[in-house]
């Protein structure tokens, strides 16, 4: 554990007060620890365990959290479990939602919550590539979640975002986001819908400059990526303008950056890929893009 714990003490100092994952064992890198990530939401660090596993197991690892300055609490969240799992607080205390950073802009976050905190800590590259490019766009945010990707394109100075989601709980997160970073003035739009069954009401505020797609891989009754993703690829010649961009986002470990290149290239041949990249650096992976896969495509211009 002494190299899980090295690693950390690393992660932790360039976190340097800001969001940050300080192990990826699902990455592969450390064998006999794939089932266990820890995550850093200062003050907050957050243990899941992807398997049947109890806090002792890694008992040298906690204590070494609990010795840190920066770290006010301790929280084990044991993932796959049922809906509600088992979250229980290993040292300090956590009261609530609070506030974390990333990149100089703040989200919130629920360090208590069973599943997903509401910032997924792997998409920082994704949120800082839509931060550059977002200057004078209308941005369309598909799968929004909490917006965070909207936060970013308001602060990269998007003209329009609108954020679509099932969860009105968490497009409702989503503006309190907005409200965190000052942005209650911009020009941002909220639709609590089933994409696949609303392409209407989608299109309306469009055409778009930059589309952001980043589902869930499984998540039966609303998206299972391996049979709709093509539906939404197939709906972008009538949300884009030519000349937009696409930031399509996959994170199946099962499926390589192929996936999403084949569905591109039978069924959008006039979009060509700009680039590809993964998750940060605190999120190694054994093997070229096994966990997230994000590619960049450009729709192409118009004849002159």
């Amino acid at each position: 554990m002494q190299a899980i714990i090295e690693w950390m003490e690393q992660q932790l100092r360039q976190a340097d007060g800001e969001t940050r994952r300080l192990f990826h064992g699902r990455g592969g890198a450390v064998p006999g620890y794939e089932w266990l990530v820890i995550d850093w939401l200062p003050p907050v660090a957050v243990v899941r365990s992807y398997k049947l596993a109890e806090p002792a197991e890694i008992g040298p690892l906690v204590s070494w959290l609990e010795q840190q300055s920066e770290v006010e609490a301790v929280v084990w969240q044991a993932r796959g479990q049922g809906p509600e799992g088992d979250v229980r607080v290993l040292h300090g205390s956590v009261m609530g939602v609070h506030t974390v950073n990333e990149a100089g802009l703040r989200y919130q976050v629920d360090a208590l919550a069973p599943q997903n905190s509401g910032l997924f800590l792997d998409m920082r590259p994704g949120r800082q590539w839509l931060r550059k490019h977002a200057q004078g766009a209308r941005v369309l945010n598909l799968f929004a979640y909490t917006c965070a990707f909207s936060v970013a394109a308001i602060a990269g100075g998007a003209e329009r975002v609108v954020n679509v989601d099932m969860s009105s709980r968490s497009l409702s997160i989503g503006r309190q986001n907005h409200r965190l970073n000052g942005q209650e003035s911009a020009d941002v739009r909220y639709l609590a819908v089933n994409l696949l069954k609303s392409w209407s009401r989608v299109r309306k505020p469009g055409p778009y400059d930059l589309v952001v797609i980043d589902p869930p891989s499984f998540q039966p009754g609303s998206f299972v990526a391996v049979k709709d993703y093509i539906k939404v690829l197939r709906r972008l010649p009538e949300l884009t303008r030519p000349g937009a961009k696409v930031l399509l986002c996959h994170n199946d470990p099962k499926e390589t950056r192929q996936f999403l290149e084949s569905l591109m290239q039978e069924n959008l041949p006039d979009f060509r890929c700009l680039e590809c990249f993964g998750a940060g650096e605190d999120f190694p992976e054994v093997g070229e893009f096994r966990g997230l896969k994000v590619t960049v495509y450009q729709r192409e211009e118009l004849p002159a």
